[in-house]
């Protein structure tokens, strides 16, 4: 656990569509197309309106770009709201401040709702490719910084990630980041 200011950073092991956490972030594709991984995951707990109010704002607004995110509710989920950002793919140039983008549209989301809880997956690790210590690293000090330089609702900041591998790596930098 990292802690700033009273606000607390916290790595743990689990499922992401089972936190009770005021928002859960969404992994998503630029089309909000929830066909696969953690966001075919989501959409299945938390049900086809999710999809359905991800079409609409898509209708609305079109693609949604890399390093910007959007806020659907959670119906049958836990959370409250399902936070979908578009994360970096990897060979598109400039992953790393992309990553850093979307982390930090997604702490402006959830202080914009008030949001005093969000549980935060290993955003583009996984289909996108984004190397996973690199993704940890820049996941636990954007979410620092945003603690250390913001008056905000936002309390307690979970990096959720299902597997052993993706937990560790992100056990491995918050150390690191503590030294």
């Amino acid at each position: 656990m990292i802690e700033e200011k009273g606000r607390k950073i916290i790595v743990k092991r689990g499922d992401i569509t089972k936190e009770n956490t005021d928002a859960i972030v969404n992994p998503a594709n630029s089309s909000m197309e929830h066909g696969g991984g953690a966001a075919y995951a989501i959409v299945k707990a938390g049900g086809e309106k999710i999809q359905l109010d991800s079409n609409s704002i898509i209708e609305k607004t079109g693609y949604i770009p890399t390093g910007k995110a959007i806020i659907t509710d959670g119906y049958k989920l836990p959370c409250k709201f399902v936070i979908h950002v578009v994360g970096p793919r990897m060979g598109e140039g400039n992953e790393s401040e992309k990553l850093r983008k979307a982390i930090n549209s997604v702490l402006i989301l959830g202080d914009l709702y008030n949001l005093k809880s969000i549980s935060i997956p290993a955003v583009s690790s996984g289909i996108f490719k984004f190397p996973k210590k690199e993704c940890a690293r820049i996941l636990l000090e954007t979410s620092l910084e945003f603690l250390k330089n913001r008056d905000t609702s936002i309390e307690k900041i979970f990096m959720c990630n299902r597997d052993k591998i993706t937990y560790d790596i992100f056990c491995e930098a918050e150390n690191k980041l503590k030294q």
